[in-house]
C-alpha cells in the first residue's frame, strides 16, 4: 500500500478521504497548517503551506499527496481576490512542486463547476468555461496539476453528500449547490419539520451526487493505478434537486409529503451566476479505475449506511 499525504483533512471531504484510505490499508498523513490537537484520527504533520519546502519536507517518503485544501469562503474570494488567487492557484503550484521535488504523485480533487452549466453529463475532455470565480480558480488549479506536474491527475466531484470525521456538527444546511443537501433534508424531515427543496433557474439544479467516502476510494484507485489526466469521481445517476429529494425518502423511509418546492431566499444567493447543470460522466473514468459508478439509490443506500454505523462506506 502507498503512503498518501491529505492536504484538507480536516475538512468534510479530506477528513472523509483520509478516513477512507487509511481503512484500505495506506499509510496517511494529514499535512496541517495549526495544530490539530490529541484527538484527531490521523498521524499529522505541521507544515507552511506558504512555502514549497516546506510542503516538501511534509511530502518526504510519500507516494502521493490528495490536495483537497482550499479557501473554502465563496464571499470572501470576491472580496480578496488576490488571497483567493493564492489559496487555490498559488497553493497547488506550491503542492506540486513539492511533489515534484519528492517523486509524490498529485492527486488534486476540482469540481463540477468549472463548467458552465448549460451540459449535460460532460465527458472529461470537456473543456472548461466556468461562469464564477470559484469555478475558474478550479479550473487554472487544474491547469497547473496537468501542465506542471510530474506524475498527477485531476478527479472532478459534485454534489458530495456524506458526514464530516472529525467533527460532531458537519455541515447540515441546503445552499445554491447540492453539497450537504441529503442530510440536510433527512435531519429535518426525521425531526418532524418540512423541508423545501429550492428549485429555480438561477441556482445548481442538475448534478450526479456522489458520496464522499467514494471520493476517497476512488482516489486510492487512482494511486494505486498509476493513472494520470482528468477523471470523473460521479454518481451514476444525473437528478434534478427534486429527483434526489424524492430518492432520499424512499432510502431513508421518510414521508415524501413533508417536502415543499420553491425558490431560495434571497440571503442564500450567491453575488456570482451559478451553473445549472453539472453533471458529469463518469464511465471513461470507471473503466480506468476498474470499477463502476452507483446509481443515486446506491450512493444514497450508502449514505444510510455510514450515518447509522457513524463511519464511511465506500462503494468502490
Amino acid at each position: 500500500m502507498a503512503r498518501i499525504a491529505v492536504t484538507g483533512g480536516t475538512g468534510f471531504v479530506g477528513g472523509t478521504v483520509a478516513s477512507v484510505l487509511a481503512g484500505q490499508g495506506h499509510d496517511v498523513v494529514c499535512l496541517v497548517r495549526r495544530d490539530v490537537g490529541p484527538g484527531f484520527p490521523w498521524p499529522t504533520t505541521l507544515v507552511d503551506t506558504g512555502d514549497r519546502d516546506s510542503l516538501a519536507r511534509g511530502l518526504d517518503g510519500c507516494d502521493a499527496v490528495a490536495h483537497l485544501a482550499i479557501m473554502n469562503d465563496f464571499h470572501g474570494m470576491y472580496a480578496d481576490r488576490r488571497t483567493a488567487w493564492d489559496g487555490y492557484v498559488g497553493l497547488t503550484r506550491r503542492v506540486v512542486d513539492a511533489a515534484n521535488l519528492t517523486g509524490s504523485r498529485v492527486g488534486y480533487v476540482s469540481t463540477d463547476w468549472v463548467f458552465d452549466g448549460t451540459g449535460h453529463l460532460v465527458p472529461e475532455d470537456e473543456p472548461p468555461n466556468p461562469v464564477n470565480l470559484y469555478g475558474f480558480l478550479k479550473a487554472a488549479s487544474e491547469l497547473v496539476v496537468l501542465e506542471r506536474a510530474a506524475a498527477g491527475f485531476v478527479a472532478r466531484v459534485g454534489g458530495v453528500q456524506g458526514l464530516h470525521q472529525t467533527q460532531q456538527e458537519g455541515p447540515r444546511s441546503q445552499d445554491v449547490g447540492f453539497g450537504y443537501f441529503v442530510l440536510a433534508l433527512v435531519e429535518a424531515l426525521r425531526d418532524g419539520r418540512r423541508f423545501t427543496v429550492w428549485e429555480d433557474p438561477h441556482i445548481n439544479a442538475v448534478a450526479t451526487p456522489i458520496v464522499s467516502p467514494e471520493i476517497g476510494a476512488l482516489l486510492g484507485r487512482a494511486v494505486d493505478r498509476g493513472v494520470d489526466g482528468i477523471l470523473h469521481f460521479a454518481g451514476g445517476t444525473a437528478v434534478t434537486r427534486r429527483e434526489l429529494a424524492m430518492a432520499t425518502c424512499e432510502v431513508f423511509g421518510l414521508d415524501a409529503e413533508r417536502v415543499d418546492f420553491g425558490p431560495p431566499p434571497d440571503e442564500a444567493r450567491l453575488p456570482a451566476p451559478v451553473p445549472y447543470d453539472t453533471s458529469l460522466a463518469g464511465e471513461a473514468t470507471m473503466a480506468a479505475l476498474g470499477t463502476r459508478t452507483h446509481t443515486i439509490h446506491e450512493q444514497l443506500g450508502a449514505l444510510r449506511r455510514e450515518v447509522e454505523q457513524g463511519s464511511p462506506v465506500p462503494l468502490s
